[in-house]
């Protein structure tokens, strides 16, 4: 069905337990599905426009919510590009993988020429691999030649880099379907061959077989050659430079690879097999850690990043002779990523003018990143001046270092940083996610880390607040701003303070907006980040209550605006924070968990142990999961929902609708074809960003939304709207 087509029909029904008395569904068709269920509620009347005039400026005052601003849904949606990873081939080419809104989601490898930069991926593929769901580790290049995994098939794909245009040439086999999934690969000149993790669904789409084998590159197709198996997951295959060593991670259920995995190094024999291993770190019993990036260095010694001894993601090396690990430099500080997806790159080695061999790195503390340079024979650290706040991913060639980053006043960027030496002579954006945001900056909220206490006396929490901010209104000295608090997903991951402009689309129009990085966060230690163990739903749904608390305490918000959002694992604090407590007035819940036994039971083989972990018993499953408590709502609740997930399925947010529709509670489902974890097509971004807004305005806002928003309209018992 094309999309001007597209038609929404509803129905009424009459429900009446006070104080609501009106109900309606709504459905919507082809990229949309929505069901919505409206209610009638005394409000109070919105707040009239006065103009105050000084010697100074002259600013509107306004109700909070209300503001105009030219950070649109529109410009949201279309700054939505993600940045799936960087390379750079030996003429010192940057490459990119971005995927786009406006084209579905599609994901592109890009070259850099100039000023216009080659898309390298022709129209009819997308560079993005589903292995483990979250994917990553999608493309590897060498010389002239790129490897990727195509999306529709999940093939490898062979393509040259060198000429616009080239056609991508298949070296996996045809299997009728997506159901085996490569990722994490890296090339093998010594037996011409590709070595990737490969995660084989034809058996068992819930509980896939992964494995690391070797695929051929001699032009013939035929079925990979497993090197590695026996384990339940691979990670990070990487060889040394002659290809006679080989290291990788793997780990086993119930864990996961941030809990604890083992680093194994392999010895490649005459024909291509591993004859011998070896684990370097994770084998004792006594040592709790979770190595992750291994990387052998141009003189043949391997380099790791594991948390033992100190709680934080350090980088270690291994003493071949001794089968013993150093560290470099043990810092409280995270050097490394949880690995939620293949394909990180947290450190490069790099020569400097004498031709030593230095560690060009990146570390967390306290909230923000840093780049530096590492010299593991003296121990010492030089740090980098660079703009960016947060970095991800690092890439290098000569003196240039290619950095994944972004700041308060940068979307998510790729600089390149000249070096001279250990200090920065140069910074220059290379890609942006949002290259036009830089003309509202007028608008843009700065964050403001804050760290609050929990209901657990002497321990803290830390999380970005951001104030209401526009140039051209202001609110009454006696209004308290409406409040949407964040919770992030994971739950084992973190928030971070940078431009995000589905955040400056709140604070430009009047809303405050705290990003919360509650206890089992990453970013601030082993022992923070098991604050959750056992007691997800619990600890999280705590610290967000507490931190709104500590705004209100601190005269940041006002109490009957308090509205709380969250994706995946932070939909399931939303709806847990409006199941067990009575902080927030309405929510929002975008591919949430309801059942936690129902999650346990339908989710991807990756995370079928997570929750063991987090959750406990068969008691603690039953009392954490909103779908039981459906009597302790009380306030509003719209859902957002992929039909395609596979990580929470779409049952999830139908059972809650549903329950809370029998109740009488305005609630709203939307539901989106084609969309699987986390929502990529532009229209949807959009859809979902200013439906949670005037969601949030009708039932407890007490303002008028400034933009032209298409509204749900009742006519009758029959309702059709035509997108274009």
């Amino acid at each position: 069905m094309a999309i001007s087509s597209l038609t929404r029909l509803a129905t009424s029904t009459i429900t009446s337990p006070p104080p609501f008395t009106t109900a309606l569904i709504i459905s919507r068709y082809f990229t949309k599905r929505i069901i919505f269920t409206a209610a009638t509620q005394k409000k109070n009347p919105p707040r009239s426009f006065k103009t105050m005039a000084s010697s100074q400026n002259s600013k509107v005052i306004a109700p909070y919510g209300s503001w105009k601003s030219p950070i649109t849904a529109d410009l949201v949606s279309g700054s939505s590009k993600r940045l799936g990873g960087t390379a750079v081939d030996p003429q010192g080419h940057l490459f990119w993988l971005e995927s786009r809104p406006s084209e579905s989601g599609r994901v592109v490898l890009v070259k850099e020429a100039g000023d216009e930069p080659i898309d390298i991926t022709p129209p009819e593929f997308s560079v993005r691999t589903l292995a483990q769901e979250y994917g990553g580790g999608a493309f590897r290049i060498s010389g002239n030649t790129v490897i990727f995994s195509n999306y529709k098939d999940q093939r490898l794909y062979k393509q040259s880099t060198s000429s616009k245009g080239s056609c991508p040439v298949p070296i996996t086999p045809d299997y009728g379907g997506p159901v085996i999934s490569y990722a994490d690969g890296v090339f093998d000149s010594r037996f011409n061959r590709y070595i990737t993790v490969m995660e084989d669904r034809r058996v068992s789409s819930t509980n896939s077989t992964t494995t690391i084998v070797a695929v051929p590159l001699d032009g013939t197709i035929q079925e990979p050659n497993v090197l590695v198996s026996g384990n339940d997951f691979y990670a990070f295959p990487r060889l040394d430079s002659k290809g006679e060593r080989m290291a990788w991670i793997e780990w086993s259920h119930p864990n996961m690879p941030w809990d604890k995995s083992e680093l194994w190094v392999g010895y490649i024999s005459e024909n291509g097999d591993i004859h011998k291993r070896v684990c370097v770190a994770g084998y004792d019993p006594k040592i709790v850690e979770s190595p992750t990036e291994p990387k052998w260095s141009p003189t043949g010694e391997l380099f790791f990043i594991t948390d033992r001894k100190n709680g934080f993601w350090n980088i270690y090396k291994w003493v071949e002779s001794k089968n013993e690990v150093l560290p470099l430099y043990p810092l409280n500080a995270e050097f490394a990523r949880p690995l939620w997806i293949f394909g990180m790159n947290s450190y490069e080695f790099i020569k400097n003018e004498a031709g030593k061999t230095l560690i060009a790195c990146t570390y967390r503390q306290n909230g923000k990143s840093y780049l530096g340079i590492l010299d593991d024979v003296q121990g010492s650290f030089s740090l980098l001046d660079i703009p960016f706040t947060d970095i991800d991913n690092i890439a290098s060639w000569n003196d240039y270092l290619y950095v994944e980053g972004a700041s308060a006043v940068h979307p998510s960027s790729v600089a390149k940083v000249t070096l001279d030496g250990r200090k920065v002579v140069d910074f220059k954006i290379c890609w942006s996610s949002s290259s036009d945001c830089l003309k509202y900056e007028s608008y843009f909220s700065q964050p403001e880390l804050i760290e609050f206490p929990t209901v657990v006396p002497g321990q803290n929490a830390y999380a970005y607040y951001y104030p209401p901010t526009n140039p051209l209104y202001q609110a009454s000295q006696e209004e308290k701003p409406p409040l949407l608090l964040k919770s992030h997903g994971g739950p084992t991951a973190e928030t971070r303070g940078i431009l995000n402009l589905s955040i400056q689309y709140w604070t430009s129009r009047g809303w405050a907006f705290v990003d919360v990085n509650y206890g089992g966060s990453t970013g601030y230690g082993r022992e923070f980040r098991e604050r959750l163990l056992d007691r997800w739903g619990i600890v999280d749904v705590d610290d967000c209550c507490s931190c709104a608390k500590f705004l209100l305490e601190n005269g940041k918000a006002d109490k009957e605006r308090l509205c709380i959002t969250g994706g995946s694992a932070g939909g399931y604090t939303t709806l847990a924070a409006l199941a067990f407590r009575d902080t927030f007035k309405a929510g929002a819940s975008l591919y949430g968990v309801a059942d936690l036994n129902l999650l346990k039971a339908e989710t991807h083989k990756f995370e079928s142990h997570y929750l063991d972990k987090l959750v406990g018993d068969d008691k603690a499953f039953f009392d954490r999961s909103p779908i039981n408590f459906v009597d302790k709502f009380s306030c509003p609740i719209i859902l957002f929902q992929g039909l395609e997930d596979k990580v929470v399925p779409p049952d999830q947010a139908r059972k809650i609708y549903k329950a809370l529709k029998e109740k009488g509670l305005p609630v709203a489902l939307v539901e989106y074809e084609g969309e699987q974890h986390g929502f990529r097509k532009a229209e949807n971004i959009k859809f979902t960003i200013e439906q949670q807004m005037v969601f949030f305005a009708r039932l407890i806002g007490r303002f008028n939304v400034a933009d032209p928003i298409t509204p749900i309209k009742f006519s009758g018992s029959s309702i059709t709207r035509v997108c274009t």
